[in-house]
């Protein structure tokens, strides 16, 4: 029988190795709201505070050492980015995860809040994405046709307003995105280059952005219809005047509830271009056989990354 945690921190105290906030628990399956600015794991000697090393400080019993790290991670999210990340507790449930990515129907949705005003309430992204070879910048993702920018791959972003307001006095929009590919940095990259990058991003403000206490990107929602049980949890929103009084919103365009509602009553999986609800979407974005399959090989093989430690043979 799973449970439901619904008080994961939203507005969270310096990390520690004790402040892991679950947010769903089973037999077979546990969703944490990773706190930001922490890494899923690290191999370097001195990193000591990680999820990896909260999880097996919170449930020394579940930790498997037949694992490299530990405990089988399902799926990534940056070191700057908080919320919500499934973690599956054995070999089986971590197969059955692994399906899901494979067949391309587990729904995520982030919010962010970006630098400016969004002037379409709607808007898909679809600009290609590659490694930067640069030097001093090959830690970075670019957009293709940027100066060293190499092998970008097809990928798409859907944005969404939901408030315009300040943060710390500037110009500021609230939005819910939607990763429609899995590249590296993808929303990141995206919201940069449409000239509205994420309050508090340092990486990819260039340096510039450095005031705000964290980079404001959040994994909101996560949904996995594993074959064993569904893994649905929403993560605290944490853009909120009354967790970050930086925040100050002052025009709704769309309510989060009602889009996450909308996610679930439609069925939208990301990824799945059949279920696209917006034809113009479809238009600025058209999808061409050789980016699908280029899509669909890229997230297969990032699966086979991810789990290939654990998944059934």
């Amino acid at each position: 029988m799973p449970f439901f945690f619904s008080k994961g921190f939203a507005t969270m105290e310096p990390v520690s190795i004790d402040n892991l906030s679950i947010l769903y628990q089973s037999e077979d399956f546990i969703v944490v709201n990773k706190h930001w600015d922490v890494r899923i794991d690290s191999k370097m000697w001195y990193e000591k505070l990680t999820l990896q090393s909260q999880l097996k400080y919170r449930f020394p019993e579940l930790a498997d050492p037949g694992t490299y790290y530990g405990f089988r991670f399902c799926h990534q999210l940056d070191f700057s980015t908080s919320g919500a990340l499934c973690v599956a507790l054995n070999r089986e449930a971590a197969g059955s995860v692994y399906k899901c990515f494979k067949n391309r129907t587990v729904t995520k949705a982030y919010l962010a809040l970006v630098r400016g005003h969004i002037q379409e309430a709607k808007k898909m992204i679809c600009f290609a994405i590659g490694k930067n070879t640069t030097e001093g910048l090959t830690h970075m993702m670019c957009i293709e046709g940027t100066d060293g920018c190499e092998s970008p791959k097809p990928c798409r972003s859907e944005l969404i307003v939901l408030e315009y307001g300040l943060y710390s006095g500037e110009p500021a929009t609230k939005v819910l995105l939607q990763p429609l590919t899995g590249r590296t940095h993808q929303l990141r990259v995206h919201c940069s280059a449409i000239g509205h990058p994420i309050v508090g991003d340092f990486t990819y403000s260039f340096k510039k952005d450095s005031a705000p206490y964290r980079m404001m990107l959040h994994a909101y929602y996560l949904c996995i219809p594993t074959s064993k049980e569904l893994i649905e949890v929403s993560a605290p929103d944490p853009f909120v005047p009354s967790f970050d009084s930086s925040w100050v919103p002052q025009h709704l365009i769309h309510r989060l509830d009602e889009l996450i509602q909308e996610l679930k009553d439609k069925g939208i999986w990301a990824g799945e271009e059949e279920k696209q609800e917006d034809p113009s979407a479809v238009l600025s974005c058209e999808v061409t056989p050789e980016m699908k399959t280029q899509e669909i090989e890229e997230q297969q093989t990032h699966c086979k990354q991810w789990l290939s430690e654990w998944a059934p043979e």
